[in-house]
C-alpha cells in the first residue's frame, strides 16, 4: 500500500465516515460551539458545515449497508451458494467497481482485477470456512508476490484467527468477510434486481 493510500485511509473524512453519522453531528456542533466564542456567527457556520456533509454522507451509507439481522442471513445464504454462483458475485461486485476482472482459479488466486494499471488478486475459494487461519494468506502473499500485483484480497463468509488479522494487518492483505461481504453481496443483488439471490 503506498503512503498516499494509507493517509487518505486515515484522513479525518475518511475516519468519521465510518463511524456513526450522529458523531461527525456532534464535532459539528463542538466546532460551532467553540468558533463561536473567537469568530463571527457566518465564520463558525462555515467551519462546522463540512462535518453536517460527513454526517450526511456517512447516513446514507449506514442506510444502504445492512442491519446485523439482515447480515447474518445474507452469510447463511452466501454459505450455501454453489462455487459458481458465489464466484460471479464477486466478480460482479468489483466489475461494479471499476476493475477489469479475469477468472483464473490456479491456487491461491481465483480473480485478478486491473484498474487504472494496478493489479489485484483475490481468494475467494474458500468462503465457506467457519474460521481462516495464517496459512490460506501466506500462499496469497505468495502468489502477490509471484504476479507482481499491488494489492491482494481474501474473501470469507466465516471469520478469522487473531493470527491471520494480525498477519492481515501487517501485510496490508484486505479482508472482505461479515458485513462488508454481506453489503458487497447486498449492492449486487439490488443492481440485478436479485437475479443472483436464488439462482
Amino acid at each position: 500500500m503506498t503512503h498516499s493510500n494509507m493517509a487518505s485511509k486515515q484522513s479525518l473524512f475518511a475516519i468519521l465516515s465510518r463511524q456513526p453519522w450522529w458523531l461527525s453531528v456532534l464535532v459539528a456542533g463542538a466546532l460551532f460551539g467553540s468558533a463561536q466564542l473567537f469568530l463571527p456567527g457566518m465564520i463558525a457556520a462555515a467551519i462546522a458545515i463540512p462535518f453536517l456533509g460527513i454526517a450526511c454522507f456517512a447516513g446514507w451509507r449506514q442506510m444502504r449497508s445492512p442491519g446485523a439481522s439482515n447480515v447474518a442471513a445474507t452469510l447463511e445464504r452466501v454459505r450455501g451458494m454453489p462455487w459458481e454462483n458465489f464466484s460471479a458475485v464477486i466478480s460482479e461486485a468489483y466489475r461494479r467497481d471499476g476493475y477489469a476482472v479475469t477468472e483464473v482459479f490456479k491456487g491461491a488466486v481465483d480473480l485478478k482485477l486491473d484498474k487504472a494499471g494496478r493489479t489485484t488478486i483475490v481468494s475467494c475459494k474458500r468462503w465457506k470456512v467457519a474460521q481462516t487461519g495464517v496459512g490460506p494468506l501466506r500462499e496469497l502473499l505468495e502468489a502477490k508476490k509471484a504476479q507482481d500485483a499491488a494489492e491482494c484480497i481474501y474473501v470469507a463468509a466465516g471469520d478469522f484467527t487473531a493470527n491471520a488479522r494480525e498477519l492481515a494487518t501487517q501485510k496490508s492483505i484486505r479482508l472482505v468477510h461479515g458485513a462488508a461481504l454481506a453489503n458487497l453481496i447486498a449492492r449486487v443483488e439490488r443492481g440485478t434486481g436479485g437475479w443472483f439471490r436464488f439462482r
